[in-house]
């Protein structure tokens, strides 16, 4: 989940993150590095006592890849957004067979799921962070995404079980996939395609001309997935993140 970023100061304190890991974070508000703005998020992250910065940077400047390589910014993971238009005849005008909205009594079963879908994430892979905090973090998201952070939430069951999700999120006309999930048990079950596809069929009945969705370059299977499902990469970029030894 995002905190709202505050594009006046070079990073934002994040307090969510914070209390959820039990370290001080904060992001860096940009994506690019220069010698005078790597000095100002020093001098920020130590008058603030930062002890983990997140950093997403551009892939395309080789001065910010040097700076941060060099200023001991550990890289994470390879951030990958794929897009796709909703004009196209292929989108079909209702969910797929199976695919329903969650409900209420759907959370346990969500809550299981994301504790163990997401171990790609660039969390996971900065071993400062323990694996249930982790998986903690994702439960959370998927629970609060239930609770209204997401304008909608699909599920996927077997047997009248909830075996997979979706997030749904519209945001100026776009709409967005946040969060994605299989249970282990229904792998190759060819859910996580009825999923994308009943995301883009709500996409398309509540007026979206565009859909994007984020996922890890390590995460070959999503990828596969959405180019598959009509999607094409809009953009790559590079998480950094920067630990700091508070004095």
């Amino acid at each position: 989940m995002k905190a709202n970023e505050n594009g006046d100061e070079i990073c934002t304190y994040l307090d969510w993150d914070s209390q959820l890991f039990q370290h001080r974070i904060a992001r860096l508000n940009r994506q690019r590095l220069d010698q005078d703005s790597l000095s100002q998020v020093m001098t920020w992250c130590g008058a603030n006592r930062i002890e983990c910065l997140y950093f997403l940077a551009d892939s395309d400047d080789a001065e910010t890849t040097r700076l941060a390589e060099h200023s001991e910014f550990q890289q994470t993971d390879v951030r990958i957004t794929f897009e796709r238009t909703l004009a196209e005849p292929d989108i079909p005008r209702t969910l797929a067979e199976g695919v329903r909205p969650a409900a209420p009594r759907d959370l346990a079963a969500l809550r299981a799921i994301a504790a163990h879908a997401h171990r790609q994430g660039r969390f996971y892979f900065d071993q400062h962070f323990r694996t249930e905090k982790c998986d903690l973090f994702y439960q959370t998201w998927v629970e609060r995404s239930l609770e209204g952070f997401a304008q909608m939430v699909l599920v996927a069951e077997v047997n009248s079980e909830a075996v997979g999700y979706i997030t749904c999120h519209l945001r100026d006309g776009d709409a967005q996939i946040g969060l994605a999930g299989v249970s282990n048990d229904c792998q190759k079950m060819g859910l996580g395609k009825k999923l994308t596809q009943s995301f883009l069929t709500w996409s398309v009945q509540h007026g979206a001309s565009r859909a994007t969705v984020v996922t890890q370059g390590r995460n070959l299977r999503a990828q596969r997935l959405y180019q598959r499902s009509g999607f094409v990469t809009e953009s790559v970029k590079l998480w950094y993140h920067r630990w700091f030894t508070l004095q």
